[in-house]
């Protein structure tokens, strides 16, 4: 879902993410459903206007009640699974985003920071970001958390940037941000080459923050723009 400087190339963007997830499209967007409905639509409001960043095949953006949606995205394929309610916006994050001045409520990410090739580029990032946010905007942030997936991190040829829950909350914070939820553990680490469990399971999995402590490998990081 993500565009680091040594993945610009929008082909190969298109080629990594469809034999990463072209078996797996229908289960995620089954899965995010779930996720958005049961979980993250309690951070966003009837009115909002959300940015998707790293939108990816829409998988999040396509579900969530709002009243404005943008996904963002180097993936020539993101246009194609969006639903027709999405503006799609396709360029590097690092760049300035087509985007107004405080004009959005929520900018979401999952998965998407540890494509970056540095930390310069996720600064750049959060400060666009930052300056798309309304007062008081919320940036949600997830992402594998390197203390829990130390060797399978690699098992990606597209991963670059290292974080945990407290590094991602650093950045926030010396960067415009006050951190309101910080997790270590959320989500388990990733859907590739894993069971396809069956919804129902995802369901009590989320009401059952206990168990995010042995399963969870994923961070989750929400901080408000100040």
């Amino acid at each position: 879902m993500a565009m680091g400087e040594s993945f610009k190339d929008p082909k190969e963007l298109e080629n990594i993410y469809r034999k990463r997830f072209g078996a797996l499209v229908e289960y995620r967007m089954d899965v995010w459903e779930v996720l958005v409905k049961k979980f993250f639509q309690q951070y966003v409001r009837p009115t909002d206007a959300v940015l998707d960043l790293g939108c990816g095949y829409g998988e999040f953006i396509n579900h969530i009640s709002c009243e404005r949606k943008i996904g963002l995205d180097l993936n020539p394929e993101s246009p194609k699974y969006l639903k027709s309610d999405v503006q799609f916006i396709a360029q590097d994050c690092s760049e300035p985003w087509g985007v107004p001045d405080s004009s959005l409520d929520v900018v979401f990410s999952s998965n998407f920071f540890e494509h970056l090739p540095d930390k310069l580029a996720l600064r750049k990032t959060i400060a666009e970001a930052h300056r798309c946010l309304k007062p008081g905007g919320k940036i949600i942030a997830m992402g594998p958390n390197i203390k829990c997936v130390p060797g399978s991190y690699w098992d990606f040829w597209d991963h670059f940037l290292c974080l945990t829950e407290r590094s991602m909350s650093e950045a926030l914070e010396n960067n415009g941000y006050r951190v309101v939820v910080e997790r270590a553990r959320f989500l388990p680490y990733s859907m590739v080459n894993g069971p396809r469990y069956p919804l129902a399971i995802i369901r009590a999995y989320l009401k059952l923050p206990i168990a995010w402590r042995i399963f969870g490998k994923q961070f989750l990081v929400i901080a408000e723009r100040i």
